[in-house]
């Protein structure tokens, strides 16, 4: 679900929310009261949320951080496999 910035026109408070694409925006400021909150354009923040969410996901080469990865033991294994036990030919030796 993206997150989206807002501010108050009267007061100056600013925050975060999140929301369904599908949701209308926010009008009334959480810290006066007013409905005066107006949408920032600031950059795109999202949530991965559920599970089938892994660290690796949108990681290639040498960026995983991975416990037991090539970096960490050095393993000739680990650095030519998917790192899951998963039984793949990139995890054979």
């Amino acid at each position: 679900m993206p997150i989206y910035e807002y501010e108050c026109n009267d007061c100056g408070h600013k925050l975060e929310a999140i929301q369904k694409l599908s949701d209308d925006p926010l009008k009334d400021c959480p810290d006066c009261g007013q409905g005066s909150l107006k949408k920032l354009i600031s950059a795109a923040g999202f949530r991965l949320k559920g599970s089938g969410w892994y660290e690796t996901d949108f990681k290639s080469g040498n960026k995983k951080n991975v416990a037991g990865s090539a970096a960490d033991s050095g393993s000739k294994s680990a650095a030519a496999g998917c790192g899951t036990g998963c039984g793949c030919a990139a995890t054979s030796d």
